[in-house]
C-alpha cells in the first residue's frame, strides 16, 4: 500500500489547518454581514444555499487547487445571490412562488389523503404530531399543516381557507 495515503507531508496539513481556519472565519463573517435569514430555520431555497456554503468550505479546505480568495469569492456569491433571491421575493409575488414552498393541509375533519401523498407524510406522523402538540388522540385537533420548512403544527381552531 501507498504511503501517502495517510501522510502527503507537513506542508498539506499545514494548508488545510490554515485555509480551514480563515475559511471559516470568513464564513462566519460572510453569514454574520448577511442577517439572520441565513442562519434561521431553513426552507428548500435556504438549505441549498447552506448545503453549497458548506461543499465550498469543504473544497477550499481539501482541494489545494482552491485558493482563499477564491472560496471566499464564492461565499460572497452565494450569499449576494441568497439575498438577490430573498430581496426579490419580497417585492415580487411570482418571484417569492418560484422559491418559497407554502404550508399544505393535511388534515381537516379526516385526513387528506391526497395531500398527504403528495408531502410523503403518513396518518402516523400526524397522530404523533398531535401526541406532540398535547392530544390523546385526533378529536382536538382542528387541522393539520405542513410548513415550509417540514415542521408540522397542530391546530385547535380552524384555518385560514386560503391554504392548500
Amino acid at each position: 500500500m501507498d504511503s501517502t495515503v495517510f501522510f502527503q507531508g507537513w506542508g498539506g496539513l499545514v494548508r488545510v489547518v490554515v485555509a480551514g481556519a480563515l475559511g471559516y472565519i470568513a464564513l462566519v463573517l460572510a453569514l454574520r454581514v448577511t442577517g439572520k435569514r441565513a442562519l434561521g430555520k431553513l426552507n428548500a431555497f435556504d438549505l441549498v444555499v447552506s448545503v453549497a456554503l458548506g461543499s465550498t468550505l469543504a473544497s477550499l479546505v481539501l482541494t489545494s487547487s482552491v485558493a482563499l480568495a477564491e472560496g471566499v469569492t464564492a461565499f460572497g456569491v452565494l450569499l449576494a445571490m441568497q439575498y438577490l433571491v430573498t430581496f426579490l421575493s419580497v417585492r415580487s409575488p411570482r418571484v417569492a412562488r418560484l422559491v418559497r414552498a407554502e404550508p399544505t393541509l393535511l388534515y381537516r375533519d379526516g385526513f387528506l389523503l391526497q395531500a398527504m401523498r403528495q408531502q410523503r407524510v403518513t396518518q402516523d406522523e400526524l397522530r404523533q404530531a398531535a401526541r406532540s402538540a398535547g392530544h390523546a388522540d385526533l378529536a382536538g385537533v382542528a387541522a393539520i399543516l405542513i410548513e415550509a420548512d417540514g415542521t408540522l403544527s397542530v391546530l385547535t381552531s380552524p384555518p385560514d381557507e386560503d391554504l392548500h
